[in-house]
């Protein structure tokens, strides 16, 4: 990240390191916009059941993805802040975020036993 105040950079971080140890799963930056996903895994994931928007979205999908069984590989990218528009994020996302992700670790989300993820 450039750009960034440290309020910011914390608050980024904490919320990927919150979402990381709730979920019990190696995957660093679960609050991220930068996702990449094959189709099979898209397919493979039942996008219907997803009941999160914004940055728990980015994190459930990741989730669902890896108890499915499919690899998450992170690749480093340089994050700079946007020049144009603003920022979507809210008190309300932030909060929808901090209290859905222990939701979707106790909740039932499917494990599988993805062949050559």
């Amino acid at each position: 990240m450039t750009d960034w105040g440290l309020g910011r950079r914390l608050i980024s971080r904490g919320g990927s390191l919150y979402a990381q140890v709730i979920l019990g799963i190696p995957v660093h930056d679960l609050t991220g916009g930068f996702k990449c996903f094959r189709r099979a895994v898209l397919e493979g994931l039942d996008l219907s059941e997803v009941g999160t928007d914004g940055y728990g979205f980015q994190i459930e999908v990741t989730y669902r993805a890896v108890r499915a069984g499919y690899r998450v590989r992170e690749v480093p990218i340089v994050f700079r802040d946007r020049r144009v528009g603003a920022s979507k994020m809210s008190w309300k996302i932030a909060a929808e975020a901090f209290w859905k992700v222990p939701a979707l670790r106790f909740r039932s989300v499917p494990r599988g036993a993805a062949a050559s993820r």
